[in-house]
């Protein structure tokens, strides 16, 4: 049965699911949903890790330091990967959240 508090949560749910204007953000940002602006502050700085992490990569392969350079490119992969599943670790447990009935039921 559809009761208003799921009618309710489910258009909060499509609301802020709307408000993404900063997609490009959220491949850096460990929850699902941009919210507030420490949400994006922690995007903005792993986006500025994983570009760091890039630019060393090939200052170090300028110098010829191969090793060096292949070792940080592996960092600077795993980040996205971590911070992706990170993302859908929080996305699983916010659903299950969801799923879960009330005590008076």
């Amino acid at each position: 049965m559809i009761t208003r508090s799921k009618l309710v949560e489910q258009l909060r749910d499509y609301q802020i699911r709307s408000q993404q204007k900063i997609s490009a953000l959220t491949v850096f940002s460990p929850k699902p949903n941009l919210t507030s602006r420490t949400d994006v502050a922690v995007a903005i700085f792993w986006a500025l890790v994983f570009s760091m992490l890039v630019v060393s990569s090939y200052v170090a392969l300028f110098f010829r330091h191969f090793r060096l350079s292949f070792v940080i490119l592996c960092f600077g992969v795993f980040l996205p990967l971590r911070l992706r599943i990170s993302r859908h670790a929080l996305a699983k447990k916010s659903r299950e959240r969801k799923l879960l009935l009330p005590l008076s039921m």
